[in-house]
């Protein structure tokens, strides 16, 4: 017998809902995507170089002739260089690959949230939570910001959820009525951990965040004996050893001078750069070549509990965050309580609970998963000493959204007046939080913010009130979609803000933010300039700063971060005769090389990588490849250091190019032929 149309529609409905909330992201995103130029310059001149040089891709090497690598593994330049081969190097191509990242992302969180509750709350409560955190994970601005940027962060995001959800169905393959054959739980645990080596090869000891919660879920949950669970962690251990460690090996054993030197590095050494500017340096606040200081109250902002809940670290990701961390511990204390009125076996648990002799199984070791991953990034980002930036909170984002699914499916599944109570305190303090924190930004009226809160109120009000009447758990499902509406209304615009925006430079934030840079170099404003396409700020002063700093690229810290915006004048020049050298130009810092190598589409050379710190090239080295003719212009414009950011290295090139060469001015920008000599 066929089905009827509306048999059909309730069959296919969460699906056909998922499909247009993850389709619906995308598009999303793609609005006003050109709009942010080449975002970040650094990276977008990697990717040109990517583009065009196969060694160039393998390695992640700034410039198409390999002088230097950026200082991140190369994984997330692969993904853009790779679109960029297919459809041309463009600021299209290039962030296309980011936006579907969304999509998939969007698709993940819905998937982890129905495994963790399927088989604990029924059917439609799961879809719903489902679809609710993928919502919130698509309508955050600090989303927005970063799956339209080209910076590593939506990639390692994306391979951090998935190793989540691989882990999930590596426990239901190995428990109970869903065991399967050991092939496929090896299978799923193996691509577990090429998640995470792939996320090592994305942004290194970052994606090891998440680690200790899926380790913890596997050998607490894991329904075999202890030395089975033990054995079976040897699968995820390896394949993320091995995806990850081929590159590394391969980078560690080439000869240096068969390869580009790894940029961030003192010692041409990627394991240097793992353990130190990007590892404990990022912890400690003692990165070598840094051009910050850190420490307590140092260059990148105070340290402490409350930094993701104040300032401009707050702004980008703490709209849900209080919630979500109210929601784990009383998920958490339900789900113990649960479990131990099972082990009593009690035919019913604890009053406002759920019923007794059904084992926290799945449910709990997602919530443990998701939870750990929530709880120790939140409290890394808050006690690192070292480089921090706001946008680094969007690795929070997948964890808040799950953990509120999962929250409130648990909470609206249980009976009794105890659940409505803790779902009304969630419901008001999303929107007496979001109140506050919206009161020190642009953009947001008070009409907006005073409806979120008034709404939050009454809704808690009505979710208490109705606790008792028969129709309470119908009744509170209508009252919870509309918490989540109204929860999202902030959250939302900033996000349209931040789309309709244009987003350029290597330090940027959400539209409306108050200030940036962590309280670091720069502090609030905008940089020096801006306004260029290439790394430029931005113009309508809404926080998404890093200046260009003039016709060739400001000195000082702006100068550093930014890419250089070359006049028409300056590149027609450079570009003469260029393709009879190597490198068109060579510049002090890797923002200044790249702005020209964008403008030129020819190599340009960054002097002492991406601040001006690392010790590439030497001036022996530098003088050998000049008197070979290799290297055109020496650019001395914006070339200069920042304190300690100038290194003895650079330094001793710019002295002896000052020493050896006539100096030409164009359009303010100070020139040296080196073909001239």
């Amino acid at each position: 017998m066929s089905e009827t149309r509306s048999e059909t529609l309730k069959r296919h409905w969460y699906a056909a809902a998922l499909t247009v909330l993850a389709l619906g992201t995308v598009a999303a995103f793609l609005v006003n995507l050109s709009a942010n130029g080449w975002a970040n310059s650094f990276y977008a001149a990697a990717v040109q170089a990517g583009s065009e040089d196969w060694e160039a891709f393998l390695f992640g090497a700034l410039d198409p002739a390999n002088s230097i690598t950026v200082d991140k593994p190369p994984a997330a330049l692969w993904l853009m260089a790779l679109s960029a081969r297919v459809f041309g190097f463009s600021s299209f191509s290039m962030l296309l690959p980011e936006v579907l990242l969304a999509g998939v992302a969007v698709v993940l969180i819905a998937h982890s949230t129905r495994l963790g509750l399927r088989g604990h709350v029924s059917r439609g409560l799961e879809q719903a939570a489902a679809l609710g955190a993928a919502a919130i994970f698509a309508v955050s601005p600090v989303v927005a910001l970063m799956f339209r940027f080209n910076n590593p962060d939506a990639l390692l995001v994306t391979l951090m959820v998935a190793a989540v959800v691989a882990t999930q169905h590596g426990l239901r393959a190995l428990t109970g009525a869903h065991a399967r054959s050991a092939r496929s739980i090896t299978l799923w645990l193996i691509l577990a951990g090429v998640c995470l080596g792939l996320g090592f090869l994305t942004k290194q000891f970052q994606v090891l965040l998440i680690v200790p919660g899926l380790a913890a879920a596997w050998v607490l949950f894991a329904r075999t004996s202890w030395p089975k669970r033990l054995l079976w962690l040897l699968v995820p251990i390896g394949a993320m050893v091995a995806s990850a460690g081929w590159w590394i090996a391969l980078v560690e054993l080439t000869s240096v001078d068969s390869r580009p030197y790894v940029g961030g590095s003192q010692t041409n050494s990627f394991l240097e750069l793992t353990f130190g500017y990007n590892g404990f340096g990022r912890l400690a606040g003692n990165e070598t070549g840094s051009v910050g200081g850190g420490g307590q109250g140092g260059g990148w902002g105070e340290t402490g509990i409350t930094r993701l809940f104040t300032g401009s670290f707050g702004q980008q990701v703490s709209w849900f965050l209080p919630t979500a961390l109210f929601l784990l511990l009383t998920t958490v204390v339900l789900l113990v309580l649960v479990e131990a009125g099972r082990r009593r076996g009690r035919t019913e648990a604890p009053a406002g609970t759920a019923s007794g002799g059904r084992t926290t199984g799945h449910l709990g070791a997602t919530v443990l998963m998701w939870g750990a991953w929530l709880v120790i990034t939140w409290l890394v980002l808050s006690h690192m000493n070292g480089i921090v930036h706001e946008y680094y909170t969007v690795a929070l984002i997948p964890a808040i959204a799950v953990v509120i699914g999962i929250g409130v499916a648990v909470l609206l599944s249980r009976r009794g007046y105890l659940p409505r109570l803790l779902l009304a305190v969630a419901w008001a303090l999303t929107g007496a939080w979001q109140f506050i924190i919206s009161s020190e930004m642009s953009g947001i009226g008070d009409p907006l913010r005073w409806s979120v809160l008034i709404v939050s109120v009454l809704g808690a009000l009505g979710l208490i009130v109705t606790a008792h009447r028969t129709v309470t758990r119908a009744l509170a499902s209508v009252l919870v979609a509309v918490a989540v509406v109204g929860s999202a209304a902030i959250p939302a615009q900033l996000a349209v803000r931040t789309i309709a925006d244009s987003t350029q430079g290597s330090i940027v934030t959400i539209a409306g933010t108050s200030s940036g840079m962590g309280g670091g170099p720069g502090g609030g404003g905008g940089m020096p300039g801006g306004g260029n396409p290439a790394g430029g700020g931005n113009a309508a002063g809404d926080g998404n700063n890093d200046g260009g700093g003039g016709p060739g690229g400001g000195g000082g810290m702006g100068g550093l971060l930014s890419g250089s915006d070359p006049s028409d004048e300056l590149t027609e020049l450079l570009a003469e005769d260029a393709s009879d050298y190597t490198w068109a130009a060579a510049v002090k810092g890797a923002n200044q090389a790249a702005g020209y190598q964008l403008a030129l589409d020819e190599p340009v050379m960054a002097i002492g990588g991406f601040n001006g710190t690392d010790p590439s090239p030497t001036l022996e080295e530098f003088k050998q490849l000049v008197a070979e003719g290799r290297i055109h212009y020496f650019i001395a414009s914006g070339s200069g250091g920042v304190g300690s950011a100038a290194s003895s290295t650079s330094s001793e090139i710019a002295a002896w190019v000052e020493a050896n060469f006539e100096e030409t001015t164009v359009d303010s920008v100070s020139l040296y032929d080196l073909g001239a000599g």
